[in-house]
Formats: C-alpha cells, sequence, structure tokens
C-alpha cells in the first residue's frame, strides 16, 4: 500500500476523529485509531500521509502520519 499525501480538514479531538482532503477524491474519514504511533491529535491544515482503505462506510484513512517540516 502506497503513502499519498493529505491535508487535515478538521479534526474533533472530543470524539476521536476528522476528515482529510485527498487531492481529486473526496474528503476521507479519519478515526484516531487510524493514526501511527503516538500521534493522537491532528491539527487542521497540516500535511499528513496516509493509505486509503475501505472502511464500513467508505473511504477511510489509516497509518497516518504527520510530515515532517
Amino acid at each position: 500500500m502506497e503513502k499519498i499525501i493529505g491535508k487535515v480538514k478538521n479534526w474533533e479531538s472530543e470524539k476521536g476523529y476528522g476528515y482529510i482532503e485527498v487531492s481529486g477524491e473526496p474528503d476521507v474519514f479519519v478515526h484516531f485509531s487510524g493514526l501511527e504511533g503516538s500521534l493522537r491529535n491532528l491539527v487542521p491544515g497540516s500535511d499528513v500521509k496516509l493509505v486509503v482503505i475501505q472502511g464500513v462506510r467508505g473511504p477511510q484513512a489509516a497509518l497516518v502520519e504527520e510530515i515532517s517540516e
């Protein structure tokens, strides 16, 4: 599975989920269980690498990691 780059659109830290914008695709749902390592929250506007998998309700982000600047 190849990782792609996306941008965090929004993140609800209390609920543990949000959405990531991916070029040419619908926004992708992300749950905190799809975050890599010690990552527990995402910052809207930040760039991330992710794999898009087929979730129960459609495309879902997995193996999400922040891109270091």
